[in-house]
């Protein structure tokens, strides 16, 4: 029976469900992307949580990042209370080993899928394997969770790097705005892991090998330029001084912070462009190595865009990524 050439017109676009397509090259609409779950998933997806890493990676699995109770968890709510990763792979045959993990924005209190989303893709796409941190936010969760959160993605990934055909010594971090901002304490606040921990994971190095910052929160103590709110999420409402002081990434970078790649806006009025300009002169005056594009591309929270994103490709390539 011959279909009627409607039908054959209608099958011929129709794109391939991502179990047969990665979902790095699935195009997704807006409305997609703001309805995506909290483990960024769309279109009503939902996944198991993964207590225990998986022998090998599969696109759009969700790891939880303790097998059990995350520390200073207060509560079971998967949508809430437990962070976790979430898997986009790059389409076959193109991998090239490296991998990132995503911190969205969303000042503390969410997590933005149109930042986490499209840079999954984009970075998958182009051949990173991609984890998209879904870290514990405000007002529940303060300081120390999403540090915590941020530490345990980088190790979690590292220490099965080798099992899911990474490269443990390119594994890198990109961060957006808040995320921007818990992106830059983990690459300045890390150890070389616990060699006496029972547990593998936390045996592993927290050190990020690059660090991808899009319009940052940075400085928690300056007050003209401070996210407020970011700040509040972050620390509540009567924070300690030497957490705000712990907290500005600009004072803390040591001599072998991993490399960076820094982009802001002049005409960013929500997030002034001062604090990346501190967190660069501190790069300068430990001698780090970085790319920072200052220029008025936009206001803040652009995300993936043109400006900046062929650059920073660039620069990922130039470091084997």
């Amino acid at each position: 029976m011959r279909l009627p050439l409607l039908l054959l017109a209608i099958a011929w676009v129709m794109p391939l469900p991502a179990a047969e397509a990665p979902f790095a090259l699935v195009p997704l609409t807006p409305a997609q992307i703001n309805a995506a779950s909290p483990f960024f998933l769309v279109d009503g997806r939902t996944a198991p949580l993964l207590a225990a890493p998986p022998a090998r990676l599969e696109d759009l699995q969700v790891l939880r990042l303790w097998p059990g109770e995350a520390p200073l968890q207060a509560g079971d709510d998967p949508k809430v209370d437990v962070p976790t990763l979430t898997v986009f792979l790059p389409p076959a045959g193109k991998a090239s080993g490296a991998a990132m993990v995503i911190m969205p924005g969303g000042g503390y209190d969410h997590l933005s899928p149109r930042e986490g989303l499209p840079t999954a893709q984009w970075l998958a796409s182009n051949g990173i394997t991609a984890f998209i941190l879904k870290s514990r936010v405000g007002p529940k969760y303060h300081h120390p969770a999403e540090m915590n959160d941020a530490q345990r993605a980088i190790r979690y990934v590292r220490a099965n790097a080798a099992a899911w055909g990474l490269d443990s010594g390119r594994l890198g971090i990109i961060g957006f705005s808040a995320g921007g901002h818990l992106a830059s304490t983990a690459a300045t606040h890390y150890d070389a892991g616990n060699p006496a921990s029972a547990d593998p994971i936390e045996r592993t190095s927290s050190r990020p090998d690059l660090q991808v910052l899009l319009y940052p929160v940075v400085s928690l103590v300056e007050e003209a330029i401070v996210h407020q709110s970011s700040r509040t999420m972050l620390t509540g409402a009567q924070p300690a001084a030497a957490d705000l002081e712990f907290l500005s990434a600009e004072k803390h970078v040591p001599k072998d912070a991993p490399p960076a790649f820094v982009v802001h806006s002049t005409a960013d009025r929500t997030v002034p462009v001062a604090n990346s300009d501190r967190y660069v002169a501190a790069l300068t005056a430990n001698n780090i190595a970085y790319f920072y594009l200052r220029a008025p591309i936009g206001g803040h929270g652009f995300g993936i865009t043109d400006d900046w994103a062929p650059a920073a490709l660039a620069w990922l390539r130039s470091r084997k990524f």
